[in-house]
């Protein structure tokens, strides 16, 4: 054992050495503990605006982001703000994130003070990003790991063109924090277990202290996530996952085959064509086109820029010939065979475009990129971690757990595209959820689909007036639906709503202007969701103070 241990601190060994996985539907310790503490800064901060609250009655607010890429990583950012401003954002007690919005809370959190200091996490998305050449350095260090997958590519470029900084803490290190700030918790699905329908291995949480599956209520410390486990055993100690490869763990909707479907050319959308070869091989195409994008914003050489248009150009140009007079006549068999080819295809335009560009450090950079991203987007596996139940011996652990010592953590907006699984039932006893939505889905889709999750795990979830589910091609700013009893508060709040677009067109065009799948922002549209977020908090801060007023009472009579 101790050999695995080189290298580690004395506290991080001994921690370590008895490790165990931890059974149970209550908080952890040392999050109890945190908790307990931020209750003061609540309590302080309800004071400050006129709202009477005993100190043994102080109310559960969690802020939940959807997801919704650099469209949601910004907005949180922008409602968070205005929350500071209006003096608003130290009631809360927790702060979740699904996909892109967990890109901003890792941008958030790696300023201790930042509750306080949201003027410099807004700057934050103006600077300057992060040079390829940093970027792959980083990517070639995780390439001699155990766990290298395609989230560590997603991860390293979209730290460095979206988020364009480099957080190479742990999320563990923000265990010895004090409670400054509302408590994080960030979300995933396990892939596996996903598409086998499996209701106890779907969800999975995060949080500085303790990861594990939240229906079945099995954790491990953070700190051990990624290292050897058999049989509920440490068999050896992994170093822990930086914040940009989680980032690519948990913002990785290109994981889900149907993604695709945004990127299918007209004479592909057919049902004949569309089985999955096809699909697979738009799966391709996107990842390239995707993670391509993304890399234009490290890039600042004019003749560098224009050798990535290029080979965008040729790739698309492949996938928008239409081949459909060539598939007529084949059998579904030849059809595979000849999507599988036409993939070969992209990777060997994409190699011969890498050795023929031009000597120099971008063809240096090219090279390496290609060297290492065309393997992984041959096996297509994301999220790729140690599994600390492998093995386990508990009746609540499925198969697809049991069977392997890997487990496959991705975007859990796939499943739910804010994080309401932790935040429901008696462990965290949540009185008001603020909701803010930044997704491109269907309006109250999120609300809907996490009302299914609760009735499914038989956790408590106020009702939804289906009058409201009217509103979807035009919603208003904010809707609040009322929890009686168990049942949690939601504060629901559409980015795009009839407040900021005067009819229903202009709605669906602002969905598309700032759609999630379009490469990162310019300036000027990073500023545009960060001035419509501010707004929508601005406008509905009577609401907001209204409802937290309501959770305090609603606390009060809980006791």
């Amino acid at each position: 054992m101790q050999s695995h241990l080189a290298g580690f601190s004395p506290s991080r060994l001994q921690e370590a050495m008895a490790a165990h996985v931890r059974h149970s539907h209550s908080l952890c310790a040392d999050e109890e503990e945190y908790v307990q503490s931020r209750k003061q800064v609540v309590l302080d901060s309800l004071r400050r605006l006129d709202i009477d609250c005993p100190p043994t009655s102080v109310p559960h607010i969690a802020f939940l982001a959807s997801g919704g890429g650099q469209r949601s990583a910004v907005g949180l950012v922008g409602s968070l703000y205005q929350m500071e401003k209006d003096g608003l954002v130290d009631t809360l007690l927790y702060l979740g994130g699904v996909s892109g919005s967990t890109w901003a809370m890792a941008s958030l959190y790696s300023d201790p003070q930042w509750s306080s200091n949201m003027d410099a996490a807004v700057s934050r998305l103006s600077v300057e990003g992060v040079y390829l050449e940093q970027a792959l350095s980083w990517l070639s260090e995780r390439a001699k790991e155990e766990h290298f997958s395609l989230s560590d590519v997603w991860g390293v470029l979209t730290s460095a063109g979206i988020m364009k900084q480099m957080d190479l803490r742990h999320l563990s290190d923000e265990a010895s924090r004090n409670a400054t700030n509302p408590y994080p918790i960030y979300s995933a699905i396990e892939k596996q277990c996903f598409a086998e329908g499996s209701v106890g291995g779907r969800w999975f949480e995060m949080s500085p202290h303790e990861s594990g599956f939240t229906e079945m209520g099995l954790f491990v410390n953070t700190s051990l996530l990624g290292s050897k486990f058999k049989s509920g055993e440490l068999l050896e100690t992994k170093p822990e996952m930086d914040m940009v490869k989680l980032q690519g763990l948990l913002g990785c909707a290109l994981a889900h085959e149907e993604m695709v479907r945004e990127v299918i050319p007209p004479w592909m959308n057919t049902p004949e064509y569309l089985d999955s070869a096809a699909l697979e091989y738009l799966r391709l195409y996107n990842a390239l086109d995707q993670l391509l994008s993304l890399t234009r914003t490290t890039v600042e050489d004019p003749t560098a820029l224009a050798d990535l248009s290029q080979l965008q150009k040729i790739l698309k140009d492949k996938i928008h010939y239409n081949v459909s007079p060539l598939l007529q006549s084949k059998t579904s068999e030849d059809r595979k065979e000849f999507f599988q080819q036409q993939g070969a295809d992209l990777l060997s335009a994409f190699e011969t475009w890498s050795q023929n560009l031009n000597d120099g450090p971008f063809k240096t950079h090219a090279s390496m990129l290609t060297k290492q991203v065309i393997p992984l987007l041959l096996k297509w596996e994301w999220g790729t971690t140690g599994n600390f139940l492998y093995q386990y011996k508990d009746t609540s652990v499925p198969a697809c757990l049991l069977s392997t010592d890997k487990m496959y953590l991705v975007d859990a907006g796939l499943l739910i595209n804010v994080g309401y699984p932790p935040f429901l039932g008696d462990k965290r006893d949540i009185d008001l959820i603020i909701a803010p939505e930044y997704s491109a889905g269907n309006m109250f889709e999120t609300m809907t689909l996490a009302r299914d999750y609760a009735a499914e795990v038989n956790k408590p979830f106020p009702k939804i007036d289906e009058k409201i589910l009217e509103d979807k091609d035009l919603p208003e700013s904010c809707y609040v639906i009322e929890g009686k009893e168990k049942e949690p508060s939601i504060i629901y709040m559409p980015l795009f709503n009839r407040q900021n677009c005067k009819d229903a067109k202009e709605f669906q065009a602002k969905m598309e202007e700032f759609s999630t799948f379009q490469g990162p922002f310019s300036q000027d549209k990073i500023d545009s969701v960060l001035e419509i977020s501010k707004a929508n908090m601005k406008n509905n801060r009577e609401t907001l103070l209204r409802e937290i007023k309501k959770a305090a009472l609603r606390r009060q009579t809980k006791n």
